[in-house]
């Protein structure tokens, strides 16, 4: 079975179910600036472009495979010597993301429509 070409429609549907106040990622882009880049039409083709050719050349670009951490205390806490006092956060690249949350939807709908997985 071949691979379908990514469309606009997916990359757009799934922009949209990200929240605007999320953290930037490790690019410093944020999920409004994408959004905006997404609106235009240039732009959306040349994400996809990107997308399409990692999946033909099998190859997932080392720049998406970053990511950095950081420790943040969590607020009200009488100690901060248990770890228990400390959420980490991993920054990833926000394409990256985009990238592989399209894919997972995908995989999704292709598990569901030829009924590899069943839903209850």
């Amino acid at each position: 079975m071949k691979w379908e070409l990514f469309s606009e429609e997916e990359f757009t549907s799934a922009i949209a179910k990200y929240n605007n106040s999320s953290t930037p990622g490790l690019d410093k882009l944020s999920w409004r600036y994408l959004r905006r880049c997404v609106n235009d039409v240039v732009c959306l083709k040349k994400l996809i472009d990107i997308a399409n050719t990692c999946i033909e050349l099998d190859y997932w670009l080392q720049h998406f495979k970053v990511s950095m951490s950081i420790v943040i205390s969590k607020p009200n806490k009488k100690l901060y010597n248990p770890p228990k006092a400390f959420q980490l956060i991993v920054l990833l690249n926000i394409i990256g993301k985009l990238i592989e949350k399209v894919i997972r939807e995908k995989l999704q709908f292709q598990s569901i429509s030829n009924e590899f997985i069943h839903q209850c």
